[in-house]
């Protein structure tokens, strides 16, 4: 019990419901167990006495508890649902909220697909033991207890025969759940993995066509969907051993019951109506005993669940806020002092020993190959990672000491691949500043030369973005993703190949206005065209995390180092291109 011992914070405060909803239980399991005494009464004394003028009295009887029984099952049921729904209700928003707040290091390590799985059916999977396998327990307890008592009043010695075997259902269901709860962890990771093989080919379809590896993709599939299977089978393989087992002892209590029932009857030390009544009450153990298996099945895999939503819960935080963290304007002075970062222990440093200043107003420039740790170097100033030697100072103060939603709403990113919602293009705009005005997204929709190709759209600003925005060039999701930086007036800018996906023309527009946009605001600008950062008032060099060479444009020119080598190779790119066309 103890997974569901660690999230008792989030059913507890409602076990009122839970409370009520076993209060009438306890009439619906009393008045089931009711039915053999009626029908013990009946045969005992109207038929066999031929006192039939009671009939009248019992159906009124019967049609009572009918009604009774009817008004607590709907209550039983809906408060039950009621506090299954509003315990995960709770606790998917905790998991959400954790999700947030969860640092960069534990989605590169995490998979969506299985993130996914643990918030939909993992959840689903804890709930519906909640809502009804709690209940349950409680009932075949219930069931259990009062028809042994009802047992026990008819006839001593008949309740200890049918009940011998007993001890024997117990053992099997135990050995059954010790076996069914690890089976049951496996199918939910294996779920977990063949919806991150799903969610992964579906958001790499144009990838995925476009070098013809449907085969390929669907072999791995296949995989997974066969892991799956292979998982779940042998966990029927369990049940379908234990099930005819329990079911084989049952029978056994059935026939000790009928044989000393019997022989009790025909010396007329039972009444034939006690004798059908314990027939009926014995299934009303025995029932419970082998259903018992499905509530343990359905534990199982709530236990499962349970254990994969504890540890997104207990997930470690690395970025942790301090409890007087500093919330004020920023001006957007960065310094980083003798810098060290390592993303995985015993790993290549990302970067190291870097120095540099940057004071408002001041652009730097990036440039390096793929991995240099140009992109590593902004995800410090935001806190997305945390340094593993050094300090990153704004303001001349450290980024801990800030409040991690102020450090970062003065931080505009433009990324490389940017990301746009599923909403209108104005939203995905507004997204960063929800109270930033009509007048002010059209005019940042305009700095980032995304006006025109906006008002071409079928409904302008209002237009609905697919998927990961879905219906639009790269160049132009770029360019919507610049005018939401430009949006949230942001102290220090980040654009990071922020206009790889544009043409020239565009590039140099874009850049035009963007160095209206940067004036007085720290800017970082990730390049591989030269062109595109050659105006910035210090461009680092970096090489495996090094810097390796910093300085104007026109000063790493006359360096002959590896800055020249790069502009050479662009150069000369470019010439070819020009021969090409001539």
């Amino acid at each position: 019990m103890n997974t569901f011992k660690k999230l008792k914070g989030f059913y507890l405060p409602y076990k009122k419901y839970f409370l009520w909803s076993n209060f009438f239980l306890l009439f619906v399991t009393a008045i089931t167990v009711v039915y053999p005494i009626i029908l013990q009464v009946t045969i005992d004394e109207v038929v066999l006495q031929d006192r039939y003028n009671l009939i009248p009295y019992i159906c009124a009887v019967f049609l009572g508890l009918m009604i009774i029984k009817g008004i607590s099952t709907f209550a039983f049921q809906y408060l039950g649902d009621y506090f299954g729904m509003t315990s995960v209700y709770k606790l998917r928003e905790a998991l959400y909220d954790k999700l947030q707040r969860l640092a960069f290091r534990y989605y590169d390590n995490a998979k969506t697909g299985d993130i996914m799985s643990r918030l939909t059916s993992d959840v689903e999977g804890f709930r519906f033991f909640l809502s009804a396998g709690f209940a349950e327990l409680i009932r075949i307890f219930l069931l259990i207890t009062i028809s042994l008592g009802v047992m026990f009043f008819y006839s001593i010695p008949l309740a200890l025969v049918t009940m011998a075997a007993m001890p024997f259902l117990i053992v099997v269901v135990y050995q059954f759940d010790r076996r069914v709860h690890p089976a049951f962890r496996k199918i939910r990771k294996s779920m977990g993995q063949l919806n991150t093989r799903i969610q992964e080919n579906v958001s790499g379809i144009n990838t995925v066509k476009s070098l013809s590896r449907e085969d390929f993709e669907i072999g791995r599939f296949s995989g997974s969907n066969a892991d799956y299977k292979d998982k779940y089978l042998n966990t029927s393989l369990l049940w379908s051993k234990y099930f005819p087992l329990m079911e084989f002892i049952g029978n056994i209590c059935v026939v000790a019951l009928l044989s000393f029932g019997g022989y009790l009857v025909i010396n007329e030390r039972l009444g034939l109506g006690e004798l059908v009544a314990f027939f009926s009450l014995v299934w009303y153990i025995l029932g419970p005993l082998m259903n018992l298996g499905f509530v343990v099945n359905q534990f199982s895999q709530a236990k499962a669940s349970g254990e994969r939503l504890i540890e997104i819960l207990d997930a470690n935080e690395d970025i942790v806020e301090k409890e007087e963290s500093i919330d004020e304007p920023i001006k957007g002075h960065v310094t980083f002092n003798h810098v060290t970062l390592t993303y995985t222990k015993d790993d290549d440093s990302a970067l190291k020993d870097i120095c540099f200043d940057a004071p408002p107003g001041k652009v730097i420039g990036l440039i390096g190959s793929t991995g240099a740790g140009k992109t590593s170097i902004t995800q410090l100033i935001t806190r997305f990672y945390e340094p593993e030697i050094g300090e990153v100072l704004v303001d001349n103060r450290s980024v801990k000491d800030y409040n991690i939603k102020t450090l970062r709403k003065h931080i505009g990113f433009v990324l490389q691949e940017p990301f746009l919602f599923s909403t209108t293009i104005k939203e995905n705009i507004a997204y960063g500043n929800p109270d930033v005005t009509d007048h002010q997204i059209m005019d940042a929709a305009k700095r980032a030369q995304a006006h025109e190709f906006i008002m071409n759209l079928p409904n302008g600003y209002e237009t609905m973005l697919g998927e990961r925005g879905m219906g639009l060039s790269g160049g132009q999701k770029q360019r919507i993703a610049i005018a939401r930086a430009i949006c949230i007036n942001p102290s220090i800018l980040v654009l990071d190949d922020a206009t790889s996906a544009v043409d020239m023309e565009t590039e140099f527009k874009i850049q035009k206005a963007l160095k209206e946009v940067m004036q007085g605001r720290t800017s970082f600008i990730i390049a591989h065209r030269i062109s595109s950062l050659k105006h910035a008032d210090e461009i680092l060099v970096l090489d495996e995390g090094q810097i390796v060479e910093r300085g104007t444009h026109d000063e790493l020119l006359n360096n002959d180092g590896q800055y020249k080598r790069i502009y050479d190779i662009q150069y000369q790119d470019q010439e070819e291109i020009m021969q090409t066309a001539n």
